[in-house]
């Protein structure tokens, strides 16, 4: 791009010397401004999706996410899965996302958990009910928690998707925008949403974001004052689950023999006091019941 400006930067004088009228002179200035500008645009589409970017992608892939599930009603349990949520959140690498994280409880008998970009994180009442404890319930939303701290999810968009947006947008006014404009931008950022829900829901996260996501996890908890061996217990209890059940979290985040070999070779050293243990499983029973 900047050596196809400098061209033009040498081809404006030439194109006087060879006789243009001034108008002529003004529409290749003009034409040079345009290219300017989409010089400009091209390099600041090339920067990484910043938070409120990924905050309003990740609120619509929530809202397509509810297209398919709803939301589990019980006030006392939502309550409760936000207090264990925010715990482990101030633990983590980025405590503070441009909307915040917000978690939600879905109706639905399907074991799985969705981190949707920006701090939105469902879990099922299915999962919900294949936890035994508050340790393993903070250990589903670490694991989720660490998806979101690291952008996987927002970074399953195509990048060249995410590039002609933005080249659009920077190219044009918004009082400016057509109805092409707006049909290709609109295009654009739905294909966008597609890419997140289609990793969300269908395909999942690739083995090493799993494996980071369990090790960053683990360090969550341990800081919150988990014990971070509960991962290992659900993961190892996902396995067993999984070898008869193909779906939900078993297809999205697939608990494997590499995946716990992963999580006990990284385990933090250190145990949570037995009293403490005692507390939060009676604190998990009255709000899970």
């Amino acid at each position: 791009m900047r050596k196809f400006t400098s061209t033009l930067l040498i081809l404006v004088p030439l194109l006087v010397m060879a006789g243009c009228t001034m108008p002529e002179i003004k529409g290749v200035t003009e034409h040079m401004d345009m290219i300017s500008t989409t010089v400009k645009a091209t390099s600041k589409a090339s920067r990484p999706i910043s938070d409120e970017e990924e905050y309003y992608v990740g609120r619509s892939v929530a809202a397509r996410i509810l297209d398919s599930y709803s939301i589990y009603k019980n006030r006392k349990l939502t309550r409760y899965v936000n207090a264990v949520g925010q715990t482990i959140v101030i633990h983590s690498d980025k405590p503070y996302t441009f909307g915040g994280y917000h978690f939600a409880v879905l109706d639905s008998r399907e074991i799985n958990a969705f981190a949707c970009p920006g701090g939105i994180i469902f879990i099922t009442k299915g999962m919900v009910d294949m936890v035994k404890n508050e340790d393993e319930l903070a250990a589903v939303l670490a694991h989720e928690i660490s998806h979101i701290n690291h952008r996987d999810g927002i970074g399953s968009i195509k990048q060249a998707r995410w590039t002609e947006a933005l080249v659009v947008i920077g190219t044009t006014a918004a009082k400016e925008y057509g109805d092409k404009d707006v049909a290709r931008l609109a295009g654009l950022f739905e294909g966008s949403i597609d890419d997140v829900v289609k990793t969300l829901v269908v395909n999942g996260y690739g083995r090493e974001q799993e494996f980071n996501a369990d090790r960053k996890a683990m360090t969550m908890l341990t800081k919150a004052g988990y014990d971070p061996e509960s991962l290992q217990v659900f993961v190892a209890r996902l396995i067993e689950k999984g070898r008869t059940s193909k779906g939900g979290m078993f297809k999205t985040h697939p608990g494997t023999q590499k995946r716990e070999e992963n999580i006990k070779a990284n385990i933090p050293k250190g145990k949570t006091a037995p009293d403490l243990l005692a507390k939060r499983s009676k604190r998990f029973m009255a709000a899970v019941n």
